[in-house]
């Protein structure tokens, strides 16, 4: 009893180990399918179980592969990433080298990129190392750019709050200005008034 027992928990340990089967995907014999679910970069799942010797990521929204995914996969013999819109920029580097190491396939060295539109068509196991790294380049300058335009856009807001602040203060002073002077010459109209009054009253009683 206490042997069922033992073997029961190491097959436990096991299969927790070796990872369980993405909710996103369905798995058999080592055959992981996760072919036709929407997935994208951000969605695919982080891991896989590393008894996997088939890998079905076709027909996705994929534009490149998290770094090392692959990694953990030893027993892996076989992926399909066809109908996924590789785009071809820095992070395609990591795919590229697996590719270059494992990828004997010709289902996966035809794999081609979607975008950018000087690359779309070009099968990226053949990718020029140098090529992509220059892509890298220009989009750190694009984000660096954009990164001024919207510092730029920002402090313009800022300039036009301020500006706006600045005319509602001295507007509100101005109309604090015009109150006091208008409550000012009320209070010496009235007074005006009063004296005017008693000069009267006094001017009645003498005559």
């Amino acid at each position: 009893m206490r042997s069922v027992v033992l073997v029961f928990f190491f097959s436990v340990m096991a299969a927790v180990v070796q990872g369980s089967c993405p909710h996103v995907c369905s798995c058999s014999a080592g055959v992981v399918d996760c072919s036709n679910r929407a997935l994208t970069t951000a969605t695919l799942p982080s891991s896989f179980p590393a008894s996997t010797t088939e890998l079905l990521l076709n027909e996705n929204h994929l534009t490149a592969l998290p770094t090392s995914i692959l990694d953990a996969l030893p027993a892996l013999r076989r992926i399909t990433l066809h109908g996924n819109p590789w785009a071809c920029d820095c992070a395609i580097l990591y795919l590229r080298g697996w590719m270059l190491k494992h990828g004997s396939d010709a289902s996966v060295r035809n794999v081609s990129c979607s975008s950018p539109a000087h690359l779309r068509g070009r099968l990226i196991v053949y990718l020029p190392e140098q090529e992509l790294l220059d892509s890298c380049r220009y989009w750190l300058c694009n984000l660096a750019l954009a990164s001024q335009i919207s510092l730029l856009v920002f402090i313009c807001v800022q300039a036009l709050l301020l500006a706006s602040v600045i005319l509602f203060l001295r507007r509100f002073e101005r109309l604090t200005e015009e109150a006091r002077r208008t409550a000012a010459e009320s209070f010496t109209a009235e007074e005006n008034t009063d004296h005017n009054s008693e000069y009267v009253m006094l001017k009645d009683r003498s005559m």
